[in-house]
């Protein structure tokens, strides 16, 4: 991301916040996989929002006194014999260069520059990422970093800024919304590969390797989320993604994927017959779901109402179900469909989203749009899910290059 639009999304942010105030977002770092092998490092999600910087273990600190606002970028010190084994690390003018944070420091200097600042202070506000998953979640280096605080300096109020970076986060920038395009289009490329490459008698795995190529292909090097490749009665799950099982005759497979390009993500359901032909029974399913897919679609426009529309295409789903006969009241549908019709999607694939989800929909925002039927007594799950763009009237479907109606899939696959 260009610099320009990191400052503006760090000037979004300190102006939202009082004076006699400190942010502080750490990168993190990869914890051990096992013996001397680390799992892979990706960013803090919101410390890269601020700074566009992809290592580990630096620290942003942003200070708002007397109503002028400062920023600084700590980086991890030089040590040259580990970089012999893993490689050059980010030098000062570097992380400026990057982020566009004039302040440069190494990490061995932040004791001393958080003690002068908090010294003498009679009350002062400091602002972590303090988001955590569940009460039982293991303390992160946010939690050890607040405690420690606390500790020697009690006088100081830790609050939560993460609340404060969600808004920012929910409205894409033009530039935010091209990164997400590409990813868009690299995960179109890789689910057509995997149409144009479909036979009877391979296993799950063997089809989603087409996407993995497509993806590498392009440059792609970490996915929106663990793929799901999911034939028959593996497509009832909603989140299945052992993908080891054969895929037979007459199977419909259920791909759930999405290429992460620059940390944003694609995020595309689609589902077809492996042998390149819906039965009868899974044209009804299909169209079923389409229908809600395509209606769901049409509702989005600034200021409707996220949990309105849920609740809107769980009765059509539920609908639908009465027409293919699997239900007569609408309270039994959560018996073919339990999931929310969509999230936000950016920088993460469950992407930032207000309190209990009700966000009300504003332009700049994007979504999916994902319905689904899941029989498990017929093998049949299907679920159809394309990315939107909030516009000032409605929405740009950014998967619109995805084909998803039967014909069309039909046609592509005796094609291809």
């Amino acid at each position: 991301m260009e610099k320009g639009v990191l400052r503006k999304n760090r000037d979004k942010l300190m102006k939202n916040l009082e004076d006699n105030s400190m942010v502080i977002l750490f990168a993190g770092s990869a914890p051990k996989k096992s013996a001397d092998e680390m799992y892979e490092f990706t960013p803090n999600r919101n410390f890269y929002y601020f700074t566009g910087i992809e290592e580990e273990d630096h620290i942003m600190i942003l200070t708002k006194f007397k109503k002028e606002v400062k920023e600084y970028l700590f980086l991890k010190e030089i040590d040259e014999d580990e970089e012999r084994w893993s490689g050059k690390t980010l030098r000062k003018e570097e992380g400026i260069e990057i982020s566009g944070i004039e302040n440069g420091l190494y990490l061995n200097e932040l004791e001393g520059f958080l003690n002068k600042t908090f010294n003498g202070q009679e009350e002062m506000n400091i602002y972590l990422d303090m988001e955590r998953d569940s009460f039982s979640e293991l303390d992160t280096i946010v939690g050890r970093f607040a405690n420690g605080i606390i500790e020697k300096y009690p006088y100081l109020r830790i609050k939560n800024v993460y609340p404060k970076i969600v808004p920012l986060r929910l409205i894409k920038s033009d530039e935010e919304v091209e990164e997400i395009k590409k990813a868009i289009d690299i995960t179109i490329e890789g689910v057509k590969s995997l149409m144009k490459n479909a036979k009877v008698g391979m296993r799950e795995y063997e089809l989603e390797a087409f996407f993995d190529f497509t993806c590498k292909s392009n440059g792609i090097r970490d996915y929106a989320f663990k793929t799901i490749a999911a034939a028959g009665k593996n497509a009832t799950i909603l989140h299945y993604a052992d993908n080891n099982c054969e895929i037979k005759d007459g199977d419909l497979i259920l791909f759930d994927l999405g290429a992460q390009y620059k940390y944003y993500n694609g995020d595309i359901s689609r589902t077809f017959p492996v042998n390149g032909k819906f039965t009868d029974r899974q044209k009804e399913v299909y169209e079923a779901v389409l229908r809600v897919n395509e209606a769901v679609i049409k509702e989005i426009k600034p200021e409707v109402k996220f949990l309105e529309l849920n609740k809107k295409a769980r009765t059509m789903i539920a609908e639908e179900c009465k027409k293919l006969g699997l239900i007569k009241a609408e309270e039994e549908v959560s018996k073919y469909y339990w999931h929310s019709i969509g999230h936000s999607l950016g920088l993460d694939t469950h992407d930032v989203d207000s309190p209990d989800r009700d966000t009300v929909f504003k332009k700049g925002m994007v979504w999916t749009v994902e319905p689904g039927i899941y029989i498990e007594e017929e093998g049949i799950g299907i679920r159809i899910e394309d990315d939107v763009l909030v516009t000032d009237t409605g929405v740009e479907v950014l998967t619109k290059n995805m084909i998803k109606s039967i014909e069309d899939i039909e046609n592509y696959m005796s094609k291809n």
